[in-house]
C-alpha cells in the first residue's frame, strides 16, 4: 500500500498550475494583471502560434529590483499584501503570488526588469521551474517577460489545447477585456508578427468604440449612478440591440472583469420586461465599492466574487438599470458618437439632432388633440383612466399659441402625417422621418398601464386570495429557514406580496393563500419561486414575473389591432402616449415600436448634395 508522503517543491507548482493556467489566454491574462499592478500606461502584446508558442509582454511599469527577481517567480512570493487584513480588502489584480511561478513551471520563461532609478536591467529565466542566474540585460525601463513553449513538460496538458486560431481568440478575449477597463492605458498587439491593434490612452467612450465597435456605442445608452457608497456607470445596449448569445457582456467590479451570477440575475430582471426570452442584453458595466465588501479571494481565475452584502448590491444594480430602461421614449440618449452611414436607421431619439428646417410643422401647428381623440383611448382603454393623454391634451393645447419650436421641443415624437396600410404611423420631428408600428406601441402604453393598476396599493399590500384547502409541501432548510427569517423580521414580505406560508414541521412549509391575480397557479410551484428569490436577492420577482405575462397576453388583445383607420388626432393622441409611457420604445415582447430617420439619411438617400 502507498504510503503518504511530502509531494516536492516541482510537482506541487506544476499541479498548482492546472489552477491557474489551463490555456495561453490564462497565462497572458495572468501576466498583464501583473503589468497594471505595477502603474503602466503602455503595454506591448505579442504572440506566437495563439499564445502556445511565445508570449511576450513588455511595459513602462515601475520594474522589479534586482533581488526580487528570483521572488517573483517563486511561489507564494507577492508584494501586494502581507497580512489577512489586507487580503480581505485587496485592492489589486494579483494578490496570490502563484501566477508567474505557476507559469515558470509549466514553460521556458525569461524575466528582464528595470527598477525605477536603476541605471540597467537584469534578467533571470526558468526552464520548468528550476531558477538560471541573474544577469545584466539591456532594457530602457519597465519589466518585459517572454514565456515559450507553454506545457512543454506536460504534454498531456499541452494535447487539451484547441487550435492555433481558437487559443488565440481567447488571448484576444483576454486583451479586449482588460483593455476596456482601462482607457487611460495603451496597448499594442502583435500576433505571428502582425501588427493586429493600437488602442491608444483616451476616454471610456472612445475604448468602448474601439473594442466594442461603432454600432454597439451608437445604440447604447450611459449608466452613472450612485447610492449607499455603490457606483454603477457603463454603457448599456438599447433593447433593440440585444443579441442571440452573451457575447457583449462586460461586468466589472473595482476593474476587475468578473462573471457574477448575482449581478447577471440583476441586470436579466432589469431587462425582462423590453427582451424576447430567447436575446440576451449588451452592456459593459462597472461597479464600484469598498474593497472590503466584497471577496475576490474565491476562484483561482480570480473571475469569481462574493459579496458581503449581495442583497443590496442586487437590488441596486436592478433599479439603476431598470430606470434607465423605464424612461419614455426619447428620454435614453444615446452615447454621442456619429451614426454609421451603413445603418440608417434609429429606434432611439438621437442625440445629434438636425436643426428644424423652415416651414416644417405649418401643416401641423394649429392641430390639437380634441374630444375624438379623448373618446378613441377611452374606447380603447375601458376604464382605465388615461391621465397621460388628458395632461397631452392640455399641454399641447396650451403650447399652441408658442409657435413651432416649443411644439418640437415638448413633443420628441412630433406630429403624425398618414398612416400606410392600417399597420404604420408616419410622423415628422424636428429630426425628420418617424415610423411607429401602431400595435406594437399601443400594447406596450396599454400593459403600463395595466402594470400600474395591478399594482401594490398604496399600503403596500397585494390583495390575497385565501386558499379554500391549504397545501403543504415538503420544504427544503432554505425554504424553512426564509420562511422564519421572514416571520421574525418584522417587514412582512410575504404578505405584502400577497401569500400566507407557514411552518407545519422543521420540514413541511402550508399555503393559505397567494396573490389574488395569480390565484390559478400551481401554490407550491409559487411559493418556491418566492421564497427563493426572498432568500437569494431579498425580494420576489417571481410574482412580478407571472403577473407580468399575463398582463401581456391581455395588452395584446386589448391594443388597437392592424388595419384600424386611425384619424390624425388619434394618431398624434398615441405619439403623446408613447412619450410619456415607460419603455415605450420596445413592444411587450422586445420588438422595437418605432424607428427615426433623420433629414441628412434621407438626403443620403437621394443622393442630395452630391
Amino acid at each position: 500500500m502507498p504510503r503518504i508522503q511530502l509531494l516536492n517543491d516541482q510537482l506541487i507548482s506544476q499541479i498548482a498550475a492546472g489552477e491557474v493556467v489551463e490555456r495561453p489566454a490564462a497565462a497572458l491574462k495572468e501576466i498583464l494583471e501583473n503589468s497594471l499592478d505595477a502603474g503602466s500606461n503602455d503595454i506591448h502584446i505579442s504572440l506566437m502560434q495563439g499564445g502556445i508558442k511565445q508570449i511576450r509582454i513588455s511595459d513602462n511599469g515601475k520594474g522589479i529590483p534586482r533581488e526580487e527577481l528570483n521572488l517573483a517567480l517563486t511561489r507564494h512570493a507577492t508584494s501586494k499584501i502581507s497580512n489577512l487584513e489586507e487580503l480581505e480588502r485587496v485592492a489589486t489584480l494579483g494578490f496570490r503570488g502563484e501566477a508567474l511561478a505557476s507559469i515558470a513551471a509549466i514553460s521556458r520563461i525569461s524575466l528582464s526588469s528595470r527598477f525605477e532609478g536603476n541605471s540597467h536591467a537584469w534578467k533571470i529565466s526558468s526552464e520548468g521551474g528550476y531558477l538560471g542566474e541573474i544577469v545584466p540585460a539591456a532594457l530602457n525601463m519597465g519589466t518585459a517577460i517572454e514565456v515559450s513553449d507553454l506545457f512543454f513538460n506536460t504534454p498531456a496538458r499541452r494535447n487539451f489545447l484547441k487550435t492555433e486560431n481558437t487559443e488565440f481568440g481567447h488571448c484576444e478575449e483576454v486583451i479586449s477585456r482588460i483593455a476596456l477597463s482601462r482607457p487611460q492605458i495603451s496597448f499594442t498587439v502583435q500576433h505571428n508578427g502582425r501588427s493586429l491593434s493600437r488602442w491608444s490612452q483616451g476616454s471610456s467612450t472612445q475604448r468602448f468604440k474601439d473594442i466594442l465597435g461603432e454600432e454597439f456605442l451608437s445604440e447604447s445608452f450611459e449608466i452613472d449612478e450612485v447610492a449607499n457608497g455603490f457606483r454603477l456607470w457603463g454603457i448599456a445596449a438599447q433593447p433593440t440591440f440585444s443579441r442571440n448569445s452573451r457575447d457583449k457582456q462586460y461586468v466589472y467590479v473595482n476593474g476587475r472583469f468578473v462573471r457574477d451570477k448575482l449581478i447577471s440575475h440583476a441586470i436579466k430582471q432589469a431587462y425582462q420586461d423590453v427582451l424576447h426570452n430567447d436575446r440576451f442584453p449588451a452592456y459593459a458595466i462597472f461597479l464600484e465599492l469598498d474593497p472590503g465588501l466584497v471577496d475576490v479571494n474565491v476562484h483561482p481565475s480570480k473571475t469569481e466574487v462574493r459579496f458581503r452584502d449581495g442583497q443590496s448590491i442586487h437590488r441596486f444594480i436592478f433599479h439603476s438599470l431598470n430606470k434607465r430602461l423605464a424612461s419614455p421614449t426619447g428620454a435614453i440618449n444615446s452615447v454621442s458618437v456619429s451614426k454609421s452611414e451603413s445603418n440608417p436607421f434609429k429606434s432611439a431619439y438621437p442625440a445629434d439632432a438636425n436643426t428644424l428646417r423652415d416651414g416644417t410643422y405649418q401643416s401641423q401647428k394649429n392641430l390639437a388633440l380634441n374630444s375624438q381623440s379623448e373618446e378613441f383611448y377611452k374606447t380603447l382603454f375601458g376604464n382605465i383612466h388615461n391621465s397621460n393623454v388628458d395632461s397631452g391634451i392640455e399641454k399641447q393645447n396650451s403650447d399652441s399659441e408658442n409657435g413651432i419650436q416649443n411644439e418640437v421641443e415638448d413633443f420628441p415624437l412630433g406630429f403624425a402625417l398618414v398612416q400606410i396600410h392600417g399597420v404604420y404611423i408616419l410622423a415628422q420631428n424636428k429630426h425628420g422621418l418617424v415610423i411607429v408600428d401602431m400595435h406594437a406601441a399601443h400594447e406596450r402604453i396599454v400593459y403600463e398601464k395595466l402594470k400600474c393598476n395591478f399594482d401594490i396599493d398604496e399600503g403596500h399590500q397585494i390583495q390575497m386570495q385565501p386558499l379554500l384547502i391549504p397545501v403543504s409541501f415538503f420544504a427544503d432548510k432554505m425554504e424553512v429557514s426564509t420562511v422564519v427569517e421572514e416571520s421574525k423580521s418584522g417587514y412582512g414580505n410575504l404578505s405584502k406580496l400577497g401569500f400566507d406560508i407557514g411552518i407545519l414541521s422543521p420540514t413541511n412549509l402550508v399555503v393559505r393563500a397567494v396573490p389574488a391575480i395569480l390565484k390559478d397557479a400551481d401554490p407550491v410551484s409559487l411559493a418556491r419561486n418566492v421564497l427563493h428569490d426572498l432568500k437569494e436577492f431579498g425580494s420576489s420577482r417571481a410574482f412580478t414575473e407571472r403577473r407580468n405575462e399575463m398582463l401581456a397576453t391581455m395588452a395584446c388583445h386589448a391594443a388597437v389591432r392592424a388595419n384600424r383607420i386611425l384619424t390624425l388626432q388619434e394618431m398624434n393622441g398615441l405619439l403623446r402616449d408613447m412619450e410619456t409611457t415607460e419603455r415605450s420604445g420596445q413592444c411587450n415582447h422586445g420588438r422595437p415600436t418605432w424607428f427615426q430617420i433623420s433629414m441628412n439619411d434621407l438626403d443620403k438617400m437621394f443622393m442630395r448634395g452630391k
